[in-house]
């Protein structure tokens, strides 16, 4: 992708239309010129996955998507849909594709990459606010390439030979207090099947081909003979103080009409439960992703739980 620099944050892309604010040295970038509501053409498409692949988060100001159908539609311009959620089913108006992010129903006020306790978790996820509060609901996106950059070569090394089973019962879904039917009937039906995966602690990008820590609140425990169930969570933690540093992280300041894509294969996001718990409502689109793969190659498998109705697996040439 060829850019005209115009300010030392700033850039076009060529030929698109497309203005492109640099928000962090490792993450995040605001775009703005993109009319969204139709789906976007393979040129336009083929430019915002290289911005995406460079920034690892995408902020769209003044998107222009409005509705459901026009935020699959948009998501869909990168490979095919999963449905909602594994197990978390919603009645209403919205298609099988959309998941509500609701306050009154859950708040994901922990790190975590998306359902990665399946063994082919998206690749990508769609955010869209449709209610916002007066004040907070941001959302924080880290970036675990940069994490795992960072690392001692030692530790870098280690995490390397490492592998870690997901699984749907985790803290996630157990926030220390409990307020709403909503709630209750939200975290019953997180847990209404088992799901467990065993992916690698380092995955490799399969388009970059960088390697990103793998891990989050789905990750509870790692696959290592002879170490304790707390040893285990003592190394997991110690990785995932990486993932979050400030340095590695972008803060999504929500505004009406903004669309976030992110690159759910190396990053983690955590949304800020610091607005009273005011109505807040997001809508959630995934694109469908391929399996983990770890750096000698070896393929993430499933342990529990059968996922093929939730997402195809799209295969990387």
């Amino acid at each position: 992708m060829t850019t005209t620099a115009h300010s030392p944050n700033t850039s076009h892309a060529a030929d698109s239309g497309l203005t492109v604010r640099r928000l962090g040295h490792h993450i995040g970038a605001e775009i703005t010129g993109a009319d969204l509501s139709t789906p976007p053409a393979p040129d336009l498409v083929e430019k915002i996955r290289g911005l995406l692949n460079e920034h690892k988060a995408l902020i769209f100001k003044e998107s222009g998507v409005s509705t459901n159908e026009q935020q699959a539609d948009f998501a869909a311009s990168f490979g095919p849909l999963t449905t909602a959620h594994p197990t978390v089913r919603f009645d209403g108006p919205d298609s099988k594709n959309i998941l509500p992010v609701d306050s009154e129903s859950s708040v994901a006020n922990k790190w975590h990459t998306d359902v990665t306790f399946v063994i082919n978790p998206p690749q990508a996820s769609t955010l869209r606010a449709v209610t916002l509060p007066e004040y907070g609901g941001e959302t924080l996106i880290a970036n675990a390439a940069a994490a795992y950059a960072g690392l001692p070569e030692e530790l870098r090394n280690f995490a390397d030979s490492l592998w870690a089973v997901h699984s749907n019962e985790s803290d996630y879904v157990r926030p220390d207090t409990v307020t709403s039917e909503a709630e209750r009937s939200y975290q019953k039906q997180f847990v209404s099947s088992s799901f467990a995966t065993a992916h690698p602690v380092v995955r490799v990008h399969p388009l970059t081909g960088e390697r990103g820590l793998f891990i989050g609140a789905f990750a509870q425990r790692l696959k290592i003979l002879g170490v304790t169930s707390e040893e285990s969570l003592d190394i997991l933690r110690i990785f995932q103080r990486h993932v979050t540093r400030p340095e590695y992280v972008v803060r999504v300041a929500w505004e009406p009409g903004q669309l976030v894509l992110f690159d759910n294969r190396i990053t983690q996001h955590y949304a800020i439960d610091n607005y009273g718990r005011a109505p807040r409502t997001l809508k959630r689109v995934t694109v469908a992703g391929d399996i983990p793969r770890s750096v000698d190659g070896r393929s993430s498998y499933s342990l529990e739980g059968d996922s093929s109705d939730y997402s195809p697996v799209v295969e990387i040439e």
